[in-house]
């Protein structure tokens, strides 16, 4: 779908994603109970951080040493999903100050890995290779989501910032991988999605004139696609079967869809 907002540099994005770890950093980092559930099951909110500087690390091997990511690749293809949860399950063994140090210097160097990537080099990853600008936009994604967990288990308000515009557009992107990912076939048409920002601005992509759309709030746009909402409870809006089937299915992450979240009350 083509994106009627111009593509942000990779300076901007990389701002955008070490402000989205600090934010986080910002709620955790005075926790005195770090084994407090979160709405991902067997997940506390060691697990989440625990999780995120993982996967930060990888991001790291990725960028500066392919060889060595192939070997992570390998035992990825291996383990499957237990890679992830054995990463996690560790890291929430640790004391909260050394996870959250550990965290910060991933996230840290997770950025300067970035910058340093020449233009036009494609990073292995989990899934399809990416770019560096890809790689920033997924890191944000999932330091958002993982740090919605958190703040639910929290009973943490957070403030909606334009960061989420990221997060939208992996979600609409990945309009088709999620059709696939539920054994359906993606339209041949694509939709108008117009999504409204926190500040009230409007997010667009897909053509102006497409037969079928996708309004709402960006927030909830980015929670459905995420999967921290169920879509009863957002005011996330389809027009058009494809579109409405489409938020049923959406998912802005890698992997298998998940059971998602069930409707509140």
């Amino acid at each position: 779908m083509p994106d009627a907002i111009k593509p942000p540099t990779l300076a901007a994005l990389l701002a955008d994603l070490a402000a989205e770890g600090d934010a986080l950093d910002a709620l955790v980092a005075p926790l005195a109970d770090w084994t407090v559930p979160t709405p991902a099951e067997g997940w506390t909110v060691a697990h989440q951080i625990a999780h995120l500087a993982w996967t930060d690390r990888q991001a790291v091997v990725a960028a500066t040493d392919p060889g060595a990511f192939a070997r992570v690749l390998a035992l990825a293809l291996e383990k499957g999903d237990r890679l992830v949860d054995e990463g996690a399950a560790e890291g929430a063994r640790e004391a909260p100050a050394g996870l959250l140090e550990r965290w910060r210097t991933s996230r840290r160097e997770m950025v300067e890995a970035l910058a340093a990537v020449p233009a036009g080099t494609r990073l292995p990853w989990f899934g399809p290779p990416m770019s560096a600008a890809s790689m920033a936009t997924a890191r944000l994604m999932e330091t958002w989501a993982h740090g919605q967990d958190v703040a639910d288990a929290l009973g943490a308000a957070r403030e909606p910032t334009a960061r989420l515009r990221h997060v939208a557009h992996i979600g609409v992107r990945a309009r088709d991988f999620a059709y696939r990912n539920r054994g359906l076939e993606p339209p041949a048409a694509q939709f108008r999605v117009a999504l409204t920002g926190p500040s009230g601005e409007e997010w667009t992509w897909g053509p102006e004139d497409a037969d079928q759309t996708v309004t709402g709030p960006a927030l909830d746009f980015c929670l459905l696609a995420t999967q921290r909402r169920h879509r009863a409870d957002l005011a996330v809006v389809a027009d058009g079967p494809d579109a409405d089937r489409w938020l049923d299915v959406a998912q802005a992450f890698a992997g298998p869809s998940g059971p998602g979240r069930a409707p509140a009350g």
